[in-house]
């Protein structure tokens, strides 16, 4: 257990110090690419219905994402987290100004007083966030779970996808499990299939 919590924390401080030495214009490069990449990704585009998260700290932004998802009438849904037992709430949104508000933690979610919830079997591809991932589709979220139980819970159909920048690519990153990885990242520099 300690060699998998040492393995993730050098990954994360590699990845720290890659990101670090970018640019912010680089960063919106590299972002901009990203973006393409998945509004040009079939498995994405043919959905109905989409999860997206929107981001904390060193995550993939992705708010462009759902603006311009919605602009095309894409399904989405967004997650709402609750207190009990780390659960995640679906809720389908369909105006990004008009259905997002800020939670306690200042974090944009659907207000679920105007949104629609959603079960996990309704999702048909799931865009999950990650600090870290390897070419086998490995990832390191930031520790508590939520979308490392989620992933287990969605539909075999479901096709998981990470958002990443080249440099959060790692070598290896150590898991307790394969079943908690994503099935395709797709990074500005190339879309990995998970081996």
């Amino acid at each position: 257990m300690d060699e998998i919590k040492n393995g993730k924390n050098s990954n994360l401080a590699l990845v720290a110090e890659r990101l670090a030495g970018l640019t912010e214009d680089e960063l919106t490069e590299k972002y901009n690419k990203i973006e393409h990449k998945l509004f040009e990704f079939a498995n994405f585009m043919e959905a109905h219905l989409a999860f997206l998260y929107t981001p904390i700290s060193n995550e993939i932004p992705t708010e462009g994402i759902i603006k311009k998802a919605l602009q095309i009438e894409k399904g989405l849904a967004l997650p709402v987290f609750t207190d009990a037992k780390n659960a995640i709430n679906l809720y389908k949104i369909s105006n990004f100004n008009r259905d997002l508000v800020l939670s306690a933690d200042d974090i944009l979610e659907p207000d679920i007083e105007k949104c629609k919830k959603v079960s996990l079997d309704s999702i048909d591809i799931a865009v999950i966030p990650g600090l870290a991932f390897d070419d086998k589709g490995g990832r390191i979220g930031f520790g508590n779970n939520f979308y490392t139980r989620m992933i287990t819970r969605l539909p075999e159909t479901c096709r998981k996808i990470s958002l990443a920048y080249e440099e959060q690519v790692v070598d290896q990153i150590q898991m307790e499990s394969r079943k908690y990885t994503v099935d395709i990242i797709i990074t500005d520099q190339r879309i990995i299939y998970k081996i």
